[in-house]
């Protein structure tokens, strides 16, 4: 019985000590700060796929952070304008953004190889790149004059080739057409072809396209495409997507409210910008099919799904293979960026014939 009361006495005194500890170190973490950063997209609300991934970004964050780093995420055009968010970031004005690095391609011609490039790699490939290339460290390379820290976000591809008013049976058929494209490399390669091609932000390319204002538009799938309700607007449906086979969007944060967090936070952010892009793809892949399925048997009789013909596809290849090589020429930082997705394009293309190819062409069926 003495024994047995000894050792209750100092197990109590421990329970005590581990008390006491926990008692004093609780200030320390309730009192560690809290941050709040603000993002500003590119995408208006009704692009839930797009606008949905900046969102939930955030939720990662606090939940990982058990609340002490949030991050308020606003549509285009609610704090800054959609186009807009890329200066703001860079300025501090605001601490994150979401968007496409083509639309920055005036700042720096090889941002243009982050988002996509005409028949460049998947998103798969382009993933492989960036973190088991050189493609995420030269991204980086490239934003530092910017004060920007880039991060993949969501995928948003294989993407369609467009809305058509009339059929594109050639290449010529592009000729006198007035196009909304939103990758400016494709841009380029269409009006070689004759086309006007314009820039026009996402809650704008409805009413454009509807009222005859452009001729075709394209944005990016079947979900997003009839969220903005391009479905109505134009008959011929036209895929693959050429101009923006292997699309992804990016996350950028100012680099000084990067360096400012703390090491754990930092890598719950590179983290959570990851798992975004998987949750990102796995969401665009079901809701995609979802939306095809509804235009094949809703709107059957009002639109027609056409693939391009093969002879206007080589044309088109081949018109891009010479904007490429101009635009790759035009700044030092672009012919890095432009030899190193080549390289490592040639090294990944075998496999995907073979893996990717096959599956479609022999398994799939």
């Amino acid at each position: 019985m003495t024994e047995r009361r000894r050792f209750i006495t100092r197990a109590s005194g421990a329970v005590a000590t581990v008390a006491a500890a926990v008692m004093i170190d609780a200030p320390n973490v309730i009192a560690q700060p809290k941050i709040q950063w603000r993002m500003s997209t590119t995408w208006p609300p009704s692009l839930d796929h797009l606008q949905g991934a900046a969102e939930r970004l955030a939720k990662v964050v606090e939940e990982m952070s058990g609340g002490r780093f949030r991050i308020e995420v606003s549509p285009g055009g609610q704090i800054v304008q959609p186009l807009d968010c890329f200066d703001a970031a860079s300025k501090g004005t605001i601490e994150a953004f979401m968007g496409a690095s083509s639309y920055w391609w005036e700042k720096e011609p090889a941002v243009e190889w982050f988002n996509t490039i005409p028949f460049g790699m998947n998103q798969e490939g382009r993933t492989a790149w960036y973190y088991q290339g050189d493609g995420l460290k030269l991204w980086e390379e490239t934003y530092a004059p910017f004060n920007l820290v880039p991060r993949p976000g969501t995928a948003f591809a294989p993407q369609m080739g467009g809305w058509f008013r009339k059929k594109i049976n050639v290449v010529g058929d592009f000729k006198g057409l007035k196009m909304r494209l939103g990758n400016n490399l494709a841009r380029k390669v269409v009006a070689r072809a004759g086309t006007t091609a314009v820039l026009t932000p996402a809650a704008e390319i409805y009413a454009a396209l509807e009222r005859g204002v452009i001729d075709a538009a394209e944005w990016v799938g079947p979900h997003d495409d009839m969220s903005l309700g391009l479905h109505r607007t134009a008959r011929y449906y036209y895929y693959p997507g050429w101009h923006e086979p292997g699309t992804m969007s990016e996350l950028g944060f100012n680099k000084k409210a990067y360096d400012a967090l703390p090491i754990d936070l930092r890598r719950i952010l590179d983290h959570a910008a990851a798992a975004v892009q998987v949750y990102g793809l796995s969401d665009f892949h079901v809701k995609n099919a979802i939306a095809l399925e509804r235009l094949k048997t809703e709107f059957k009789g009002k639109i027609e799904i056409v693939q391009f013909p093969l002879p206007v596809l080589s044309d088109l290849r081949k018109l891009s293979a010479a904007v490429l090589r101009e635009e790759s020429e035009k700044t030092p930082m672009a012919r890095k960026v432009h030899a190193s997705f080549t390289k490592f394009q040639a090294l990944v293309g075998p496999w995907d014939h073979i893996a990717e190819g096959a599956y479609h062409q022999l398994v799939a069926g």
